[in-house]
């Protein structure tokens, strides 16, 4: 289980970061390319990611 959390947490922080650079227009090909609401979205999504990280290293199940 405790695996489970780890992979899906890096999945969430790793989409977080793709919307990130979407938002500031670095990763082109998207309706997301080059506007800032993404870029927020993505610094949350990745902030979600990162507690699902502690959350899972934490955990002893």
């Amino acid at each position: 289980m405790r695996l489970i959390r780890f992979v899906l947490a890096l999945i969430v922080l790793g989409l977080g970061a793709l919307w990130s650079l979407q938002g500031l227009g670095l990763v082109r090909g998207s309706f997301m390319t080059g506007q800032t609401r993404w870029l927020y979205i993505g610094l949350i999504t990745m902030l979600i990611g990162v507690v699902g990280l502690s959350w899972a290293s934490r955990s002893r199940i």
